[in-house]
């Protein structure tokens, strides 16, 4: 019986625990002894090694992609080498996948009926849509939101680029790779007013005096 695979992508905001969701995925995957291999593009520069790892600590072996990579030539490859054919591919920051590279994942997914899972960002710190995302939101078979929540309590939907002073700017290239010091995941509202809004009083930690207390 022929195989149907499904290239799926889950985008969302910086912080919004896209890799912690892969590594997830891929921790359940061992659990349950099933074959998967995970990719990464190569221009996230944050690691020496080639690793995906999340924020909280967590991490998993990969595959380096380049700009001039053809995923199914790769991929081919790969199986090849292998007596168990993997089910289940993995590609962390998919953004910064090439319009051909996408469209070489989809083939994967028809050819071999594996499932292909990205994850990555919808739009730059300007709001444009990245060449990948814009392909995978073209052609993608399942496409889902991993939401998360601004300060000031709205929905992340911009991730705004920050200077040393934490004030939002809208000029540069659009790729700067960092982290919490360079980016921060900002409501349309927050972005559009170039300021960080804070979360009301009711959102914060309750605090208490003699007065709030009663038997």
């Amino acid at each position: 019986m022929e195989r149907i695979g499904k290239l799926y992508f889950r985008y969302g905001t910086m912080g919004s625990a896209k890799t912690a969701l892969l590594l997830t995925q891929a921790y359940n995957f061992e659990e349950r002894g099933m074959a998967y291999i995970c990719f990464k593009p190569v221009v996230d520069t944050r690691e020496n090694r080639s690793v995906i790892r999340s924020r909280i600590g967590i991490e998993r072996a990969c595959h380096w992609i380049y700009p001039d990579t053809d995923m199914f030539s790769s991929i081919t490859h790969l199986f090849e080498k292998v007596e168990v054919r993997p089910l289940w591919i993995l590609v962390d920051e998919a953004q910064f996948l090439s319009e051909a590279q996408v469209d070489q994942l989809s083939r994967v997914v028809d050819d071999y009926g594996c499932n292909v899972v990205c994850y990555g960002l919808r739009t730059d710190f300007r709001t444009h849509l990245f060449e990948g995302s814009r392909r995978l939101f073209e052609i993608a078979d399942s496409i889902e939101e991993v939401k998360s929540t601004c300060t000031c309590g709205r929905k992340t939907i911009v991730n705004a680029r920050i200077d040393a002073h934490g004030q939002i700017i809208t000029e540069g290239e659009q790729v700067q790779i960092g982290g919490n010091d360079k980016y921060t995941a900002v409501c349309r509202k927050c972005w559009t007013n170039r300021r960080i809004e804070s979360s009301s009083r009711s959102m914060l930690p309750f605090e208490f005096d003699d007065a709030d207390i009663r038997d």
